[in-house]
C-alpha cells in the first residue's frame, strides 16, 4: 500500500473534511483526483501499455498505446467520492487483459488540496504484483483530494460520466468558457463612380454596387445618373467581426435585361487598413480603381486594368455598440465597440449553478428514456456552458462562474438543454428544456441569494413547466456613486443618439434595417462560437439571443398595449380622483383639497416645499413595501397564460405563412379590429 506525500496548504482553510475556497456559492463537491502521467522501465518491450484506474464499481483507463516501452499519458480521472464506500484506490499497469502491476492508495492517507495551492507534484511510484512484491516498472503519478474548484476539474475524465465512451463524446460533456467575437459596424458609403465602360454603349446604363462582406450581400439603388459617371451616395452597413479574416469586395454592375447584369468592375478592399471612426467627425473618402476579369479560351482567367474607378467613404463606426440580441433584455456589456470609448467595469456578478429538479424525459435511446442536462449562462461577451450530467432528471452541477458588470441595468439569461451527442448521437440537435432571465438590478449588493426559478417554454400548445433550476446569485459593485451616476445615463453608447446609425427612411424602415443588422450579429456570433473545441450550436446560440424575437405575435402586441396601460394608469386614477372631489363624492376629502389650496394660494412659498415633502412621504411609504427578492417570472405580463389557440397558430406560424387564404385575411381583419380599440 503506497502512502502519497503530505502538503502543507496555505492557500485555503482545512475545517475536518470541509474545504473552503473561492466557490462560496454553490456546495463543495469532494472529488479525488488521479493524474496518470507517464511510465517507465516496464518488462517487456513489446507490450501494448494502458492504466486503469478503478475505485470501487468506477474505473477509467487511458489511452492504448501500441509497442511503446515509456508511454507519456498526462491525463486526470475525477471520482465523485459521493456513494463510495471503499477504501482503496487501484491503478492497474494493463498489457491488453494483463496486469503488468499495479499501484495502490489507502484513501485515508491522500492529502487534500484547495486552489489557489500549486499544483501536487507527480512522483514515481513502484509496481507490485498481486502478492505486494515489487516488479520491474514505475508509473509516475499524483493523487489528491479537492472540489469542483480544482483547474484540473474542467478536462478531467469525472466518473458520473463513465457510461461515455470516445474522446468526442467526453470533449462534449466537459464545462467550457467561450467569448463572443469583437463585432464592429461597417458603413460603406458608394458616392460615386467614373469612366465606367458598359458594354452596350448604344443604351444608357443603369448601374448598380453590390458590396460582398463573408455571407453578407447589400445592393444599393441603380443610380439616377444614367451615365458612365454615375452618381449614389448611398450608405450599406455591415457587421464585421474581429479578426478580420474576409475582404470586402465592391462590384458595380450595369443591369443590361431583367434577369441579367454584367460586371464592369470589382475592387477587393482589406479591413485592416481601413479607418475607424471614434465620434461624428467627418471621415475622408478614397478612389479605389477597378479591376476586370474575363474569360480567356473558356478555362483562363484574365485581369484587365483599366480606369475606371470608384469614389467610397470607408471606416469602421466604433462609437457604436453591435447589438446581437434585442434592447429590451440585453446582457451585460452594452459599451462602445472602440477601445479607447470603453470605461471600466462598475462591479462583478457572481452565479452558482446548483442544481435542477423535476426534468423531463427528453430522448429514447435503445428503448430506454433519459436526459443528459447542461446549462449554458451568457452574460456580455462570455459564454459558459456545464458539464453534462448523465441521465438524471435531478441534475446537480454545483458550478461558480464570474462576470464583469458594465451597467446594472442589464440580464443574465440561462438556459438549460438536453445533449443529443452522446451515445452515437451523430449530428443531432440538443433540446431546449427551458430559459430565464435575471434582471440585475433587482439585486442588493454583496448579498448571495439561492433562488429556484421555473423553466418554461413556450410551445404551440401554450405555456408548459419544464422543471425548476437552482441558482446563487450575488452582484458587488465598487462605488454607490458610480451606480447612482449609470442609473442617470442612457442604455447605449452616446453615438446612437447624437449619430445615429441609419438616418433614412421612416422609423419602420429604420427599425427594420436595425432588426437586419442584429440577425447578422447573432449568425456571427453562432458561426464563431462553432468553431470552438465543444461548439455551441447554432441553435443554441440564437435561442440565448433570441433571434427571432422580431417575428410577429398578437400575443406580444396586446401585452405591449397592457403594459401601456399600466403605465398610464397612474394618470388615469389621478384624473378619476380630481372628478370625484369636484362632484363632492367624499365631502371631508373635498374640503381639505380646498382648505390646502387656499394656504398655497395665500403662501406661494409653499408649494416647492409642499410638492417635495409630499414625494418624500410616498417614497418612504412604499419603501416598506419594496420587493425583497428578485421578481420571477410572471407569465400574464406576456399574456402566455391566456393566449387564444389561433393567436398561437400564428406566432408559431412560418414566414412566409403556411396557412389558407381565408384564414390569413380573418387574422388581418382581426387586427383592424384591435387598433380601432387602440
Amino acid at each position: 500500500m503506497q502512502r502519497p506525500p503530505q502538503e502543507d496548504f496555505v492557500g485555503g482553510k482545512v475545517t475536518g473534511d470541509m474545504l473552503t475556497s473561492t466557490f462560496d456559492l454553490v456546495e463543495q463537491m469532494l472529488y479525488l483526483y488521479v493524474r496518470v502521467v507517464k511510465v517507465k522501465d516496464l518488462p517487456w518491450k513489446d507490450l501494448d501499455p494502458y492504466v486503469e484506474v478503478r475505485l470501487g464499481n468506477y474505473s477509467g483507463t487511458t489511452r492504448h498505446f501500441v509497442k511503446k516501452i515509456n508511454p507519456e499519458w498526462n491525463r486526470v480521472f475525477a471520482f465523485s467520492m459521493v456513494r463510495i464506500q471503499v477504501s482503496v484506490l487501484e491503478l492497474n499497469v494493463k498489457d491488453q487483459d494483463d496486469s503488468v502491476g499495479h499501484v495502490m492508495f489507502d484513501l485515508n492517507e491522500i492529502p487534500k488540496r484547495v486552489p489557489p495551492d500549486s499544483p501536487l507534484a507527480p512522483q514515481w511510484y513502484r509496481l507490485e504484483d498481486g502478492s505486494g512484491s515489487k516488479v520491474k516498472g514505475e508509473l509516475m503519478l499524483a493523487v489528491w483530494m479537492g472540489t469542483q474548484a480544482d483547474e484540473a476539474f474542467p478536462e478531467s475524465w469525472h466518473s458520473d460520466a463513465a457510461t461515455v465512451s470516445g474522446a468526442d463524446a467526453l470533449a462534449n460533456i466537459r464545462s467550457k468558457v467561450y467569448l463572443s467575437p469583437k463585432l464592429w459596424y461597417l458603413r460603406v458609403n458608394v458616392i460615386e463612380a467614373q469612366d465606367l465602360i458598359p458594354v452596350d454603349r448604344s443604351r444608357f446604363p443603369e448601374v448598380y454596387v453590390k458590396a460582398i462582406l463573408g455571407n453578407q450581400e447589400l445592393i444599393s439603388k441603380v443610380s439616377g445618373s444614367k451615365t458612365v459617371n454615375p452618381i449614389w451616395n448611398e450608405d450599406l452597413i455591415f457587421v464585421a467581426a474581429e479578426p478580420f479574416e474576409e475582404p470586402l469586395i465592391l462590384s458595380v454592375e450595369d443591369r443590361v435585361a431583367p434577369n441579367k447584369d454584367v460586371i464592369l468592375g470589382i475592387c477587393l478592399i482589406h479591413l485592416q487598413y481601413i479607418e475607424r471612426r471614434l465620434d461624428d467627425r467627418p471621415m475622408n473618402s478614397k478612389w479605389y480603381n477597378l479591376e476586370k476579369h474575363v474569360i480567356v479560351e473558356g478555362e483562363k482567367e484574365e485581369e484587365i486594368n483599366f480606369a475606371s474607378r470608384i469614389h467610397v467613404s470607408l471606416y469602421l463606426e466604433g462609437g457604436h455598440h453591435v447589438l446581437d440580441e434585442p434592447i429590451d433584455y440585453s446582457s451585460g456589456d452594452l459599451r462602445p465597440t472602440a477601445k479607447q470609448l470603453q470605461k471600466s467595469s462598475i462591479g462583478v456578478l457572481e452565479l452558482g449553478i446548483l442544481n435542477a429538479q423535476g426534468l423531463p424525459l427528453m430522448k429514447t435511446k435503445d428503448g430506454r428514456a433519459s436526459t443528459d442536462a447542461y446549462c449554458v449562462a451568457k452574460y456580455g461577451h462570455k459564454w459558459v456552458q456545464t458539464r453534462t450530467i448523465i441521465d438524471s432528471l435531478a441534475p446537480k452541477w454545483n458550478e461558480q462562474y464570474t462576470w464583469e458588470v458594465f451597467d446594472p441595468c442589464t440580464v443574465i439569461t440561462i438556459g438549460v438543454f438536453d445533449n443529443c451527442h452522446l451515445h452515437g448521437g451523430g449530428q443531432a440537435r440538443d433540446s431546449r428544456i427551458g430559459k430565464l432571465r435575471i434582471r440585475l438590478s433587482a439585486f442588493e449588493t454583496d448579498r448571495a441569494y439561492s433562488l429556484s426559478y421555473p423553466l418554461l417554454v413556450f410551445q404551440p400548445t401554450g405555456v408548459k413547466k419544464m422543471g425548476e433550476i437552482h441558482l446563487a446569485v450575488r452582484f458587488t459593485f465598487s462605488s454607490l456613486m458610480n451606480m447612482m451616476h449609470l442609473f442617470s445615463q442612457p442604455l447605449l453608447p452616446k453615438m446612437h443618439y447624437t449619430h445615429p446609425l441609419i438616418v433614412e427612411g421612416n422609423w419602420n424602415d429604420k427599425q427594420t434595417k436595425m432588426d437586419k443588422l442584429r440577425r447578422k450579429a447573432s449568425q456571427m456570433v453562432s458561426m464563431q462560437l462553432s468553431r470552438a473545441v465543444r461548439p455551441l450550436s447554432k441553435e443554441i446560440v440564437e435561442y440565448m439571443l433570441d433571434a427571432k424575437s422580431d417575428m410577429w405575435s398578437m400575443r406580444k402586441i396586446r401585452a405591449n398595449f397592457l403594459r401601456i396601460m399600466d403605465v398610464l394608469g397612474g394618470l388615469i386614477a389621478i384624473r378619476k380622483w380630481f372628478d370625484q372631489i369636484c362632484n363632492w363624492k367624499n365631502p371631508i376629502t373635498t374640503l381639505v383639497i380646498h382648505v390646502l389650496y387656499l394656504i398655497l394660494v395665500l403662501y406661494p412659498r409653499c408649494i416647492l416645499p409642499t410638492i417635495f415633502l409630499s414625494l418624500s412621504l410616498i417614497v418612504v411609504w412604499n419603501y416598506r413595501y419594496r420587493p425583497r427578492h428578485p421578481p420571477f417570472i410572471d407569465i400574464r405580463l406576456s399574456c402566455a397564460d391566456d393566449a387564444h389557440p389561433d393567436e398561437l397558430d400564428e406566432e408559431f406560424d412560418t414566414f412566409p405563412t403556411s396557412r389558407r387564404i381565408d384564414i390569413v385575411r380573418i387574422r388581418y381583419d382581426r387586427l383592424k379590429s384591435v387598433a380601432g380599440s387602440i
